[in-house]
């Protein structure tokens, strides 16, 4: 089955936290609070999110965290990319590829078609449209487009 880590998951819950409150200064502990996770989990996550330019970290008496962009700016793939490197569904979809059969490999290309379109379809969704649930009529309607 593929999927995204539950680190990755969690990652998306705490900034959609970070979302709906903008502006908003959070502890970790109000985070995990918010998110129903808890706190060592949530600080697990905060330092990746923050190297990668997601979250900002505030110290001092008022610190905590805060996204460090508005949420409409902030896409799903940098999420994914923050939490678990680049996107790469197949050894053989990045472009440094330890695979010992890519060269004789008639599947790559395939792959790396499929890549790319998981990869679009994450840019196309941003951390502020995570906020909402999508209705069910829109739900039935997703569907990926593979043109060749």
């Amino acid at each position: 089955m593929l999927r995204v880590t539950k680190l990755t998951d969690y990652a998306t819950v705490v900034l959609t936290v970070l979302a709906a409150r903008p502006g908003e200064v959070l502890s970790a502990t109000e985070l995990a609070e918010a998110a129903g996770l808890e706190p060592p989990t949530v600080s697990k996550l905060l330092k990746p999110l923050a190297q990668a330019g997601l979250v900002e970290g505030l110290r001092g008496v008022r610190g905590g965290y805060r996204l460090a962009r508005p949420a409409t700016d902030i896409s799903l793939i940098e999420i994914v990319e923050a939490m678990e490197g680049p996107l790469a569904i197949t050894e053989c979809s990045h472009d440094h590829s330890q695979c010992g059969i890519a060269d004789q490999c008639g599947v790559r290309s395939n792959w790396r078609l499929i890549n790319d379109v998981l990869a679009e379809a994450l840019r196309g969704v941003t951390l502020a449209q995570m906020l909402h649930p999508l209705p069910i009529a829109d739900r039935r309607r997703i569907t990926v487009a593979v043109v060749s």
